[in-house]
C-alpha cells in the first residue's frame, strides 16, 4: 500500500537577495511534486540538488531619469531538485460500497 518512488523536479525561483531566491525556488518543489501526482503524499524527501542556471541581474534606476541613481540587484536560479516521495496509491485501496 505504502510506495516510494523517486522524482526529478525542476524549480525556479527570484528574488532581491541570493538566500530569498534559493529559499524561494526549494519552496516551489511541494507544488511541482503535487502537481505530478494525485495519490496521497506521505513524504518529501530531497535527495540532491543541481543547479541549473543562476543569474545575477544588475538594475540602475534613477528618479525622473536623471537624479538619485541607485543599483538593485535581482537573483534568479533553476535548479533540478531530486527528491523521495513516499505515498498511498490509491489504486490498491479497495472500496466497498454499501
Amino acid at each position: 500500500m505504502k510506495k516510494q518512488e523517486q522524482i526529478l523536479v525542476r524549480v525556479k525561483g527570484h528574488c532581491d537577495s541570493k538566500q530569498r531566491t534559493f529559499s524561494n525556488a526549494l519552496s516551489q518543489v511541494q507544488k511541482e511534486v503535487l502537481k505530478n501526482t494525485n495519490n496521497i503524499l506521505l513524504r518529501i524527501e530531497p535527495i540532491d540538488i543541481q543547479v541549473v542556471s543562476a543569474i545575477e541581474k544588475i538594475v540602475m534606476e534613477r528618479f525622473l531619469f536623471i537624479f538619485l541613481p541607485r543599483k538593485k540587484t535581482f537573483y534568479e536560479i533553476t535548479l533540478d531538485v531530486s527528491v523521495n516521495v513516499t505515498f498511498i496509491d490509491l489504486n490498491d485501496i479497495e472500496f466497498t460500497s454499501k
